[in-house]
């Protein structure tokens, strides 16, 4: 969750701190984390914005950022200013923001989930602070800075920009607010391991890595084998998004991997119609050994929200992609907040404009919609992931022994049994807009690999709705 969206507030498009407002730590409550737990499973809470970052807003004792600089009113969570502090504007009182972090993480440990934060590598703010000097970034001699708008700022030489180093003019769409730390010095790799032990002494169990592809994987392999000697249950998440680096990513010591380029993507064509269902099982085969460490999703705050006009329209077409991406395999899944109730993410924030995203530049929240039958669904489908048949079982692809034919349909269904301790369960989801009545081919092969006793019986016919999935478990309640 984006705690500075969370919780419903009166705002209006491009707001300041003072006319807007912003989520705080305190929104955050007991009973909210509570009922995470308890009606969707969350094991964890990833809770992004939290670092300080660049905004224009002013606080008392923090030096203001050029406002020219930040994106939007509340700027990017990720132009990092100071990395062993927190976000002024999430805390009730601001001068005892440190405090109110501590109290977050222990409300959310005492809900018996994890705490994950932002860990970015990449790229600070391009006013950095201290403990950086020049030596830390890419250094443009005989260039001057040109941002795409208008400002009085002037950098001379520039700073290569967090994602175009070399460039001395980025565009519009390049991260123009941040610069890039330069890793051929030593230095930066102390500062970097040394914010790593700072968040995990004050509690946190994990750290979603941003744009681990822009940093080379020594980093991570040297700094998570000091952080992991003290503190040995740490996790990591890399953000990667070509699956060509998994393993490299991998092998550097990543607990979890975004499968972005993999079963993301592949699940959104198919969702749209662009592609077909039986194209996913070509995408588990690559992971091979690296599906258990994969971290699959259906939306982040990078992504159009799935009942955005740009995806498709109506959360309750989620249904398909989402039994898929949850039951699948043993591979994590990730809910972004709203996206239970069907969040649409079709309001015009401000910065960011209407995008079918939730915005990160500006003060706002969630459109405040709710579709309590889509949140029943998503209820029984993580209780079930939550079952060891599930979170534990092998997976049995039943793709390749389901041709295209008269009763089934490769091309818009998608099918797959698991199976755990003599347990198992068959999942078909339908990707198709009409409802579909098909018949599988399970063989014997299935359940000795699954260790299912033959004689579980299963539907000949199976009516699924359209956009839906349905999950039939062979075992005795």
């Amino acid at each position: 969750m984006l705690p500075r969206v969370f919780g419903q507030r009166d705002w209006v498009r491009g707001g300041t701190y003072e006319r807007n407002g912003s989520g705080k730590f305190a929104d955050i409550t007991t009973d909210v984390l509570r009922d995470l737990r308890s009606d969707l499973h969350v094991d964890a809470v990833w809770y992004t914005g939290v670092i300080a970052h660049a905004t224009k807003t002013v606080f008392e004792g923090i030096e203001p950022c050029h406002p020219d600089l930040v994106k939007g009113q509340a700027g990017s969570p990720y132009a990092i200013t100071d990395y062993f502090d927190v976000a002024a504007e999430l805390a009730t009182e601001p001068a005892k923001r440190m405090q109110e972090f501590r109290d977050l993480v222990a409300r959310t440990h005492g809900a018996g989930m994890k705490v994950i934060i932002d860990f970015v590598p990449n790229h600070v703010f391009r006013q950095f602070r201290e403990p950086f000097t020049k030596v830390n970034f890419y250094t443009l001699y005989g260039q001057s800075l040109k941002l795409p708008i208008e400002t009085d700022y002037r950098e001379s030489p520039a700073l290569g920009t967090g994602n175009c180093p070399g460039n001395a003019e980025p565009g519009f769409c390049d991260w123009y607010d941040t610069i890039k730390l330069n890793y051929d010095h030593k230095y930066t790799w102390n500062i970097m391991r040394d914010v790593l032990l700072f968040w995990a002494g004050m509690g946190v169990d994990g750290f979603r890595c941003d744009m681990v592809e822009l940093v080379t994987a020594d980093f991570f392999r040297w700094a998570f084998s000091i952080v992991r000697a003290k503190y040995p249950q740490i996790k990591f998440i890399a953000e990667v998004y070509d699956k060509n680096n998994y393993r490299r990513y991998a092998d550097a010591g990543f607990d979890y991997l975004y499968d972005k380029s993999g079963f993301y993507d592949a699940l959104r064509y198919i969702s749209t119609g662009d592609r077909p269902a039986y194209w996913l099982s070509q995408e588990w085969q690559f992971l091979g050994d690296l599906q258990p460490r994969m971290l699959n999703f259906l939306e982040n705050h990078d992504e159009q929200r799935i009942a955005s006009d740009f995806y498709l329209g109506d959360g309750r077409k989620a249904l398909a992609p989402l039994a898929v991406s949850l039951l699948f395999n043993t591979a994590p899944f990730m809910i972004y907040f709203g996206q239970e109730y069907g969040e649409r993410g079709m309001l015009e924030e401000g910065y960011s404009g209407r995008d079918g995203r939730t915005s990160i530049y500006d003060y706002c929240s969630l459109s405040g919609e709710k579709d309590e039958w889509l949140f029943k669904r998503y209820k029984e489908l993580t209780a079930l992931a939550a079952d060891p048949v599930f979170s534990q079982g092998k997976t049995y692809d039943l793709m390749w022994i389901n041709p295209a034919s008269g009763h089934f349909d490769p091309g818009r269904q998608f099918a797959f049994m698991r199976g755990h301790n003599g347990k198992g369960a068959l999942v078909v989801a339908n990707f198709d807009s009409r409802p579909a009545s098909i018949r599988l081919n399970i063989s014997q092969d299935v359940f000795d690999y699954l260790e299912i006793p033959v004689d579980h019986h299963f539907f000949d016919t199976i009516n699924i709705p359209a956009h839906d999935a349905v999950v039939i478990k062979t075992f005795n309640e």
